[in-house]
């Protein structure tokens, strides 16, 4: 084996065990970072839930009436059943 060859195996094998090493790291920089975040939202929570505590209770949402059709415009459409035998009258098959 020739000494370029040896440089060669050896720089496969510090690439190889380089980024075996950097996924370590990453991993380990997920793992803070979700606990991080984790630790963050059970915090705010539980700030969120004292503050509800704190608070009065709220009245109960209303529910707002709908309004009933104006009886014009009830008038001036005419039933589905005579819309329709004036479309057959009128010659046309539906």
């Amino acid at each position: 084996m020739t000494k370029e060859d040896r440089n060669r195996a050896d720089a496969r094998f510090n690439k190889a065990a380089r980024s075996a090493n950097e996924a370590r790291t990453g991993k380990t920089d997920r793992d803070a970072a979700l606990k991080a975040v984790t630790d963050n939202m059970a915090k705010l929570k539980a700030l969120r839930l004292a503050r509800e505590a704190a608070e009065p209770p709220r009245p109960a949402a209303t529910v707002k009436k709908t309004r009933a059709k104006s009886k014009k415009s009830a008038e001036k459409a005419p039933a589905l059943a005579d819309w329709l035998a004036g479309q057959q009258s009128g010659g046309r098959r539906t």
